[in-house]
């Protein structure tokens, strides 16, 4: 007996036979490299677990490192790239500049993971899995990450230097560099709650804590003592004051007590929408883990490089 299909999946299947793939290539998989790669999850907690051991800051650097690849041309392992003479790269742009590190260790993971799968996996995907490493090390929540990304073979400073929110951001424009990236105002909220950890240099919240009205006058003055009002740009403090190592809800505590360090952290709790969310993490840890998770799941699919796209580096920081 013939068997007929319908015009439109006939269609849908000439296509896909035409563009020389199937229906579903181009589509980021959790299984990606079960059989090409099957020990490589293994492979980048054992690195990270050490990284994070020897300095509990280098889980929030790796997070941050994801966070300010995906926002940049999407999740493409651009801004590992060194500049060339083909390209300016990421690196030195104002938003990383002497602030983004954890190259070594992403460095670290790729020689353990060529070790085992020469030329199999990108420094893009290496890159989603330590973020998410390291956050479960420090106590905050897993998800599954979808594999399959490869990596640019260009990178943008000047694209770097306009697609990241700044520390000095208002609300309206964290919405809108977030919203840009097909990420809503929750995502936005939830996304923020990874200021649970690391910390920033006095450069990026002396404005704050001199100048704004919005922040406990105590909070602020401890911060003075360290900060002055002229010099001291790389002095250091915690993102969350109260458990600066630990992945969990004190950072939307910290802001319902007008205790957020960053002029854009406090924005999410200042009289406008995302008042109640804030509230409700501060609240409900459960919540903050499971949105921020979601979060993550969904600024990991940003623009990924798939299919004959990119390459495979064999080395993070050049292209082949």
């Amino acid at each position: 007996m013939a068997v007929t299909f319908p015009r439109r999946a006939l269609a849908v299947c000439l296509l896909a036979l035409l563009a020389g793939c199937s229906t579903v290539a181009g589509q980021l998989s959790s299984t990606f490299y079960k059989k090409k790669c099957s020990n490589l999850e293994s492979i980048v907690l054992s690195a990270m677990t050490q990284a994070v051991n020897n300095e509990p800051r280098m889980g929030a650097s790796i997070l941050r490192l994801f966070f300010h690849d995906c926002f940049v041309n999407g999740c493409d392992g651009s801004i590992l790239l060194d500049d060339n003479t083909t390209f300016t790269g990421e690196k030195n742009a104002g938003p990383n500049a002497n602030s983004v590190r954890g190259y070594d260790v992403v460095d670290t993971i790729k020689a353990n993971v060529e070790a085992a799968c020469n030329a199999t996996v990108s420094c893009a995907d290496i890159l989603a899995l330590a973020a998410r490493d390291g956050v479960v090390l420090l106590g905050g929540p897993t998800w599954t990450v979808k594999l399959g990304r490869r990596d640019a073979t260009t990178a943008s400073q000047s694209a770097a230097n306009s697609n990241l929110p700044g520390p000095g951001s208002s609300l309206a424009q964290l919405r809108t560099f977030f919203a840009n990236k097909n990420l809503n105002a929750r995502d936005l909220t939830a996304l923020s709650g990874a200021h649970t950890i690391g910390q920033a240099r006095c450069v990026n919240f002396r404005s704050h804590i001199y100048n704004d009205a919005n922040i406990n006058a105590t909070f602020a003055a401890q911060l003075q003592q360290s900060c002055p009002s002229s010099g001291g740009d790389d002095t250091l403090a915690p993102l969350d004051l109260q458990t600066p190592t630990a992945f969990d809800n004190a950072y939307y505590q910290n802001l319902v007590a007008q205790k957020g360090l960053l002029h854009s952290d406090q924005e999410l709790f200042n009289g406008v929408s995302q008042e109640a969310l804030v509230r409700r993490y501060s609240t409900g840890a459960a919540a903050f883990n499971a949105d921020f998770a979601g979060a993550m799941v969904k600024m990991g699919n940003i623009s990924p490089l798939t299919g004959s796209n990119g390459e495979i580096r064999l080395n993070c920081r050049k292209v082949n």
